[in-house]
């Protein structure tokens, strides 16, 4: 008998009531707004009247450098969650909204898998409560204010060739990379070269999950630079005027989302930052109220540790002053074959035979990742567990090759199966985890906020990457020195480079040395409040692949959506 789809899965989900779910975790049933029988909204009221219950303990979960087919995160993430209660302890997670391109491009849903999933799974992957809508919205709103301004004369002085205020919608469309808008008549707008990035890599995205609240996320949608003028002073939203309204379009979309998982564990569903240029993390605000949920809040955190986890540290906690009290590693088999560098994984096609064969010397030479993520959590002084997530396809011999490269390092591991057997194959893990929380946190960021941008980029280049020095262009020291002269020089850093790697060199796996980061630009989301580093080809609008999965969505004869994975 084969095992059922994630969706079949789903379907069979007996919900509880949100109410329920909100009064077994201590959140104010007068601060729901209930979205039909899946989803509710939290009211930010919540924040304050639960700030005197007992804070949860804080646990990230991040992961090695991620194949292209990832590593079951999300999965792990709602499992575990799932797993604490087979203890007797109460868990909350916190989890990023997906976006539309790439459920209906190539990696579909972000809901979990298996028996570890939220639901219900069609709301959580469509649409939800529409806030990455309102998120599109307030961002054209800026952009089509902006056009405004410069039809109306100017007043501002912008420079048409240094506009950065480009345009977003939440769909793969690589024919929306690059646009000409304003052609046709004299009342159509100023013909000037733009483009589109996807929702998610919007900055109004990015500044919506790290505010701290509506009054600072309306400073936060002020602050948002559009462009520059000849003597690159810069212009904001607050300067032409759209601040405001922009907020206005966010009001709903500040508010967390309650779900909850097949096993009854409440689930805050919030924000959906690109992973390559923004934080890859979920809400602020979502944490400041799950952390008043229960024994344990877990917020996971996008791609490898490297990635979503250094941005956790050093720019998530450093806005919400929270401090994490532990962090899970999530690591598979393939993953760590990957990482020997034998093999070649490609998304939508058939694993290489030659890696599900037993291996555990290649689980080793790969395991440099491991390795090199381990220390990437400890510099942040937080204690990790590695979860090593079992494929059916997996070897004894190979997934006690994982756990010896934990134990050589000083980290607790466990392995789980979550996916086939829900919370229960997680029990071990939480069991680990709870164990590191008891052991004293001696979290800090990495860097103070004094320091100078380009020391920042070399300090996360050289002790989170391994590379030996960083490489400015000529433009981007330029950059730097506008940036600092505008008084941006004490914002955090997010440095923009491939997923697939530690290093800016997607080819290169495993913990690489002997390699320096070349930095070709670097760009301002000042209202979120970071600069991010271009190192490498970014792209910020997907492309859908020749069979992407909308090709497989439909309608059934009883209105039941098929093919959503």
């Amino acid at each position: 008998m084969s095992f059922p789809s994630d969706l079949e899965i789903a379907r069979k989900a007996e919900l509880k009531p949100l109410n329920v779910i909100a009064n077994e975790s201590g959140i104010p049933e007068d601060s729901l707004e209930i979205y039909g029988e899946g989803a509710a909204k939290i009211r930010l009221d919540a924040i304050e009247s639960m700030a005197e219950k007992p804070k949860a303990k804080y646990v990230v979960v991040t992961a090695i450098t991620p194949t292209p087919l990832g590593e079951g995160k999300t999965t792990t993430t709602v499992g575990l969650g799932q797993g604490f209660s087979h203890i007797g302890k109460r868990a909350t997670i916190a989890i990023r909204q997906p976006s539309l391109g790439p459920t209906f491009g190539i990696k579909g849903g972000a809901a979990g898998g298996g028996y570890a999933q939220v639901v219900p799974m069609e709301l959580f992957n469509l649409h939800l409560t529409g806030d990455m809508h309102a998120v599109t919205a307030a961002h054209n709103m800026c952009s089509a204010m902006l056009d405004s301004h410069l039809f109306h004369g100017n007043n501002l002085g912008l420079d048409i060739h240094n506009i950065t205020w480009r345009r977003v919608i939440d769909i793969n469309d690589r024919s929306l990379r690059n646009a000409t808008i304003g052609l046709g008549g004299r009342l159509d707008g100023i013909p000037r070269e733009t483009g589109f990035d996807i929702t998610a890599a919007s900055e109004v995205m990015a500044a919506l999950a790290l505010c701290t609240s509506l009054e600072d996320l309306r400073k936060r949608m002020g602050r948002i630079v559009v462009g520059y003028d000849k003597e690159m002073n810069p212009i904001t939203a607050e300067d032409i005027e759209v601040a405001g309204a922009m907020t206005v379009l966010l009001k709903e979309a500040i508010k967390p989302n309650l779900m909850q998982t097949l096993e009854g564990t409440p689930a805050l569903v919030h924000c959906g930052p690109f992973g390559n240029i923004a934080t890859g993390n979920s809400s602020i605000i979502a944490d400041q109220i799950g952390i008043h949920t229960g024994d344990f809040l877990l917020t996971e955190a996008g791609f490898g540790a490297d990635m979503g986890a250094e941005r956790f540290f050093n720019i998530k906690c450093r806005y919400s002053g929270m401090a994490p009290d532990a962090a899970v590693l999530v690591a598979t088999v393939r993953g760590l074959k990957a990482h020997s560098g034998n093999h070649r994984i490609v998304a939508g096609k058939p694993l290489p035979e030659a890696l599900l064969a037993e291996n555990p010397n290649e689980v080793h030479e790969g395991g440099a990742n491991l390795r090199k993520q381990i220390e990437n959590v400890r510099i942040h002084g937080v204690s990790p567990v590695v979860a090593i997530n079992r494929f059916p396809e997996d070897h004894d011999a190979d997934l006690a090759a994982i756990a010896e490269i934990a134990r050589e390092n000083g980290a607790r591991c466990a392995i789980t199966s979550h996916f086939s057997e829900g919370g229960a194959g997680a029990s071990e893990l939480a069991e680990m985890v709870a164990e590191a929380t008891e052991e004293k946190s001696d979290f800090s960021v990495l860097y103070p906020d004094e320091m100078s941008i380009e020391e920042k980029i070399r300090t996360v280049a050289t002790k989170v990457y391994g590379a030996d020095e960083v490489d400015f262009s000529p433009t981007a020291s330029k950059q730097i020195n506008s940036y600092t002269e505008n008084g941006f020089g004490d914002l955090p850093v997010c440095i923009a480079k491939t997923h697939l790697s530690i290093s800016s060199d997607a080819s290169l796996k495993g913990a690489p040395t002997g390699w320096n980061l070349p930095v070709r630009e670097i760009r301002a989301s000042v209202g979120a409040g970071f600069v991010y580093p271009i190192c490498g080809e970014m792209r910020t609008m997907p492309g859908l692949g020749k069979s992407p999965a909308a090709a497989g969505i439909d309608i059934d004869e009883n209105g039941e959506i098929v093919g959503l994975s």
